[in-house]
């Protein structure tokens, strides 16, 4: 019982120091938030988070960590059970990462706001990418001449692009309209397309 009590003593106070880091992170820079902040807010002692971290980069490298962790469960949720995904039947429904990034948005939000940008989307970019040479191996055309790696690149950045601009626009569609919105980018074939310059031409 000690030892259980003991642990979630330590959940506790460590998810006590995270909303305090972020609830400061929404008022003021993230260079400028002190250790003392932090455990004042959270409303524990210095000792209490030394205990757990060497400084507070530690402490946001975990609340960044543990979101990448549910980030890419949220993106394998489609393929989780299955050995032969096929990308062309999938369903809106199928696709949670941004019902994950919905539920997670207010953090979502303080990060993107925050000088930490560069940090949060090189992890974001650098995860999915992972998760797809790991998980995903192409089944198709042998003849095909598309570079397996631009592929890769091609589709985490036309992926995290979407999310990073919902995120940056104030999610201003619900999850569930850009999981739709997904599935018919992913389906689309393009077709002839006008252009303005050769509508000025004609005119």
């Amino acid at each position: 019982m000690a030892v259980r009590e003991n642990d979630r003593r330590v959940v506790r106070s460590k998810t006590a120091m995270k909303e305090a880091l972020l609830g400061l992170m929404e008022r003021k820079s993230y260079s400028d938030i002190s250790i003392t902040e932090i455990v004042e807010t959270a409303n524990y002692n210095r000792g209490t988070f030394y205990a757990h971290y060497e400084n507070k980069d530690g402490l946001l490298a975990e609340v960044i960590s543990e979101l990448i962790e549910e980030l890419i469960i949220a993106f394998r949720a489609p393929y989780a059970d299955v050995e032969i995904f096929r990308v062309d039947e999938l369903g809106a429904h199928s696709v949670t990462i941004f019902e994950h990034i919905d539920k997670r948005k207010s953090v979502y939000s303080t990060l993107f706001r925050s000088e930490t940008l560069p940090m949060i989307k090189e992890k974001m970019l650098g995860a999915i990418k992972r998760i797809l040479v790991e998980d995903l191996s192409p089944v198709g055309d042998e003849k095909s001449t598309i570079n397996p790696e631009l592929s890769v690149v091609y589709s985490v950045h036309a992926l995290m692009g979407l999310v990073f601009h919902w995120i940056e626009g104030g999610f201003a569609y619900t999850a569930a309209y850009m999981q739709e919105q997904l599935i018919q980018l992913i389906h689309l074939r393009p077709g002839e397309t006008k252009t303005v310059r050769g509508k000025s031409k004609r005119g």
